[in-house]
């Protein structure tokens, strides 16, 4: 983009550091000298206009991911991949909305790969976003995907992120809509690391053929579970306990051709099951998780479960884009694509949110606490700050530097003292 349509950029970045309250569902203006129409249509012009590309507005979000990664303590990074629907059933104006199952569910389906720090699991930066609408494919990466079904997304993506330049190894992880033996045995000889939440299946364990779920009985029997931690889970304490084996992929993968279904015989592989299991402080079970992962034994089966836990952030991440934050879903722009360009602005605010969330020098945590007074919320204790405060703090704070820019204090206070007479502003 030229220098014009880069400050553009920096501007819109600035506008979308902020919570949006239903009744507002357009673009903020700063307050600087221009109209608040006048930025509402500049904003229209840069969404709408053919050089601002997804792959440009992608490659920030990418420049980012790789200087947060590069400051981890750990060898490895995670990469969530995970889709969600972003409803405009009432937005008519939207021609290329995308039906996904009933009449209801209508809008555009947008998968994202979310780089996450294996050390904290503080979330960095999306690197890869993918707005499906009824048309077309909307991608950040230079050679557009024209592939619909879901898993078929996540190879692609896998082997984009090795010219992503991140200096770390990455581990991809998908939740229990990727347990597929036939992308398994593919990820893995294409030298890709993966961490997917399994469901049901026939697996060689210690020379016998037997279920997924029948295994960690047996590790219990065998007294293989290690007590971890006490851990919350839905504001209840509980214990979580991790446990693993090898076990062997040895069944012909199942795909779809046309309908039917058929098999595809495939190379036995040999992969670590890790069972997550967490009880409550009478020792029954209340959840479980079986993960399987092709990452070297070097990694504990306590750091697997706790990568997978970390899998979560990008649910925030759809929520901060949500009802939490940016409120896409009342986003007024009417294709598919100036919703994507829109979106890749809006996810670069949020990984400045971030970025003062995990902050930790004292200065930036004197302003991220100033952030959140600004914003009004109440926080819990045990968690002071959060990425929505620090949006709705900046859009508070940014204002007020426009303001200074333009008007001194004097100023400032003689209007104060028209507006609130009975207010001592000296």
């Amino acid at each position: 983009m030229d220098r014009r349509l880069q400050t553009r950029y920096f501007k819109l970045v600035k506008s979308h550091m902020r919570t949006v309250p239903s009744s507002a569902a357009g673009i903020k203006s700063m307050p600087d000298t221009s109209q608040a129409f006048a930025a509402t249509q500049a904003a229209w012009r840069f969404l709408n206009n053919e050089r601002v590309t997804m792959p440009a507005l992608g490659e920030p979000l990418r420049q980012a991911g790789r200087e947060s990664v590069a400051e981890s303590h750990s060898d490895y990074a995670l990469v969530v991949h995970d889709w969600s629907m972003l409803s405009f059933g009432k937005h008519t104006s939207k021609q290329d909305r995308l039906q996904r199952t009933h009449e209801g569910d209508v809008g555009y389906d947008l998968y994202t790969a979310l780089l996450v720090d294996a050390n904290t699991g503080s979330p960095l930066a999306p690197m890869a976003l993918r707005l499906r609408t009824a048309h077309e494919i909307l991608d950040t990466e230079a050679e557009p995907l024209c592939e619909t079904v879901h898993l078929e997304q996540i190879g692609p993506t896998m082997q984009a992120a090795e010219a992503w330049n991140l200096p770390r190894q990455l581990v991809h992880v998908v939740d229990r809509e990727g347990s597929s033996v036939g992308h398994f045995r593919d990820w893995n000889a294409a030298g890709h690391c993966f961490l997917v939440r399994s469901d049901e299946r026939n697996v060689m364990h210690r020379g016998q053929e037997r279920k997924l779920s029948a295994i960690p009985r047996l590790l219990k029997r065998d007294g293989c579970f290690e007590y971890v931690r006490d851990v919350e889970m839905q504001g209840r304490q509980r214990c979580l306990w991790v446990a693993e084996e090898e076990v062997v992929l040895h069944r012909p993968a199942k795909h779809w051709e046309g309908d039917r279904q058929v098999e595809r015989p495939g190379y036995p592989l040999a992969v670590r099951l890790v069972v997550a299991r967490l009880t409550d402080h009478n020792g029954r079970k209340v959840a479980e998780w079986w993960l399987l992962t092709n990452v070297a034994a070097e990694v504990s089966g306590v750091q697997i479960a706790e990568w997978y836990y970390w899998r979560w952030r990008i649910e925030s991440y759809f929520k901060l884009v949500k009802t939490g934050g940016c409120d896409i879903e009342r986003w007024e722009q009417k294709s598919g694509l100036a919703i994507a360009r829109r979106l890749c602005v809006a996810a670069m605010a949020c990984v400045v949110a971030w970025r003062l969330e995990r902050a930790e020098t004292p200065e930036t945590r004197e302003l991220s606490q100033v952030l959140v007074r600004l914003s009004g919320r109440q926080m819990k204790r045990s968690r002071p700050v959060t990425a929505s405060a620090v949006l709705a703090g900046l859009m508070v704070f940014l204002p007020m530097l426009e303001l200074l820019e333009h008007h001194d204090v004097s100023t400032l206070k003689a209007i104060a003292s028209q507006i609130l007479p009975w207010a001592d502003t000296s």
